[in-house]
């Protein structure tokens, strides 16, 4: 992965912007959700190759919990594209996603453990927790298990992870769960900021294809 730009070039939302219009367009295209998902991947893997794209404050984390900052939203709600940042240590509860979803990693690492419903035992886990590092990615959808918890690898620095959903997921209802009965908790994520990146604003990058003499 290349690291964070000491100066950002002139067109900085360039591969975060490639993205959305990309996705759009299979978002347009009626597919099954794994050729939906497959499709996405490679997008999703040269996205994350490079964070220099990143604004600063859909990076910055809380000290008491964890952020999910609103990169980009359909407007027909078929997708979402959201940066996920971890605090020293932190994670989130049992939750689930009820709609499909493209984990990214893009700084620093997180682990996820997948959970099944018992009925004696409530919650219990599903295989070994996974580990995602620079450039991998995991996939959570209700046909594959949507089910998990994820936590910051590091216990001293921040994570950063960027995930796409088949939805407004900060608009969809999903639930928590007390991992000792199964017991489920409605709830809505929503973002941790009022405002999303400008994607469009190219006038910088224009600007300097003129005073190159460029047209």
């Amino acid at each position: 992965m290349t690291s964070r730009h000491p100066n950002p070039p002139a067109d900085a939302m360039a591969p975060l912007r490639d993205f959305v219009i990309a996705a759009t367009a299979l978002a347009g295209q009626p597919m099954e959700e794994a050729d939906r998902v497959a499709a996405l991947r490679p997008l999703l893997s040269r996205l994350i190759a490079d964070d220099g794209w990143l604004p600063a404050y859909c990076a910055q984390p809380h000290p008491d919990h964890y952020c999910q900052y609103l990169l980009h939203c359909d407007p027909l709600e078929r997708f979402s594209v959201v940066s996920f940042v971890w605090g020293p240590g932190q994670c989130t509860p049992v939750h689930d996603h009820t709609v499909w979803g493209l984990i990214g990693m893009l700084r620093g690492a997180e682990t996820g453990q997948h959970f099944r419903r018992d009925p004696a035992a409530g919650l219990v886990p599903e295989g070994q927790a996974q580990r995602l590092d620079p450039g991998d990615i995991e996939l959570v959808s209700p046909a594959t298990g949507d089910i998990h918890q994820v936590a910051n690898a590091h216990a001293d620095r921040s994570s950063i992870s960027i995930h796409v959903y088949g939805a407004n997921i900060g608009a969809v209802a999903r639930h928590v769960f007390d991992r000792a009965t199964g017991a489920a908790r409605p709830f809505v994520s929503g973002y941790s900021a009022a405002s999303v990146p400008n994607l469009w604003d190219r006038s910088a990058a224009v600007r300097s294809t003129l005073a190159e003499g460029r047209p």
